[in-house]
């Protein structure tokens, strides 16, 4: 196993912006199955440097056992990785030395009570210098399925850079901020060995799967397939590259905590050409493994690790 000094990587603590939270003789992070009285946060995640957080829990599940394998962290033989919430919670998360991989489910509420939490849990803790990633699958647009999309900057379904929330009757606006020196860093990461594609673009993220993202497939739709492809040409225009769900959340989200973070996720279907992924399982699975790849060499790289060949 090799020797990681995250200590190195050093940087500020998370700041929470919610004076109430100081106050509170416990805090239950309902969602995680977590509390600062039933548990001994700083022990268990105080050494978090890198956040990595995407849909499914089985993906990351799949996350934090590559990301052992690229830290070269051993897992016993005959052991698993220990889900720290063990069922109890609604979120599956798994820690990998100074890696924490967790899920946040589909969409943006999903995301958002994950978020909360995560950010508490890392005050608690005592974390310092802690980056976030997003890694997921998402519809690209003008790209070759299998690209791997790192997000320059996360809009609404306006078009906009801006998550919007509904606050005591109020719309209040958060803007959308993604560290640019990360998502440049993470780029570097990139090979020209790599069988994929990996471009830096726009995202715009959306709080449905089916008509906000302008398809033709739900059980709904009151627009042409003319109307679907003007308002996907519009935004490629403008330089949106990929469509998810989540991005403007985990940037306005980060941002407000004043956290660094990167989007990184790559394309499993073309948009500008249909909306049903037809490839196969095995090439959608052997993708889906591509942004975290990107996210290992950064944080080997920032580790001081050396570099190290991954599948």
């Amino acid at each position: 196993m090799a020797t990681i000094d995250a200590g190195k990587y050093k940087s500020s603590p998370i700041h929470i912006p919610n004076p109430h939270v100081q106050g509170m003789t416990e805090d239950v992070l309902y969602h995680l199955a977590l509390g600062t009285n039933s548990h001994d946060l700083p022990s268990m995640f105080g050494d978090l440097k890198f956040v990595c957080v995407g849909g499914s829990p089985r993906r990351m599940e799949k996350v934090a056992l590559y990301m052992a394998d690229a830290l070269d962290i051993d897992i016993p033989t005959g052991m698993a990785l220990n889900n720290i919430g063990h069922g109890k919670a609604r979120y599956a998360i798994y820690k990998v030395g100074p890696v924490l991989a967790i899920s946040h489910g589909m969409g943006r509420p999903s995301m958002s009570i994950m978020m909360h939490e995560l950010f508490k849990l890392l005050h608690h803790a005592g974390c310092t210098g802690v980056t976030l990633f997003r890694v997921g699958t998402c519809g690209g647009l003008g790209l070759e399925p299998g690209s791997v999309v790192v997000t320059e900057e996360a809009l609404s379904p306006l078009l906009q850079p801006s998550y919007d929330q509904i606050i005591l009757g109020n719309v209040v606006s958060r803007p959308c901020v993604l560290d640019k020196d990360t998502a440049n860093d993470l780029m570097g990461c990139a090979s020209t060995e790599d069988e994929f594609a990996t471009v830096k673009g726009k995202t715009m993220s959306a709080d449905d799967f089916y008509e906000e993202q302008g398809r033709l497939d739900g059980a709904l739709c009151n627009y042409t397939e003319d109307d679907k492809m003007a308002y996907l040409k519009r935004a490629h225009d403008l330089g949106v590259r990929n469509i998810e769900m989540e991005a403007v959340c985990f940037a306005a989200l980060s941002h407000a905590v004043q956290l660094k973070g990167a989007v990184a996720c790559v394309t499993l279907v073309d948009r500008l050409k249909g909306d049903q992924i037809t490839s196969s399982a095995k090439d959608m699975e052997e993708w889906q493994m591509r942004p975290q790849k990107l996210v290992a060499r950064y944080i080997r790289k920032n580790l001081g690790l050396p570099p190290k060949d991954m599948p």
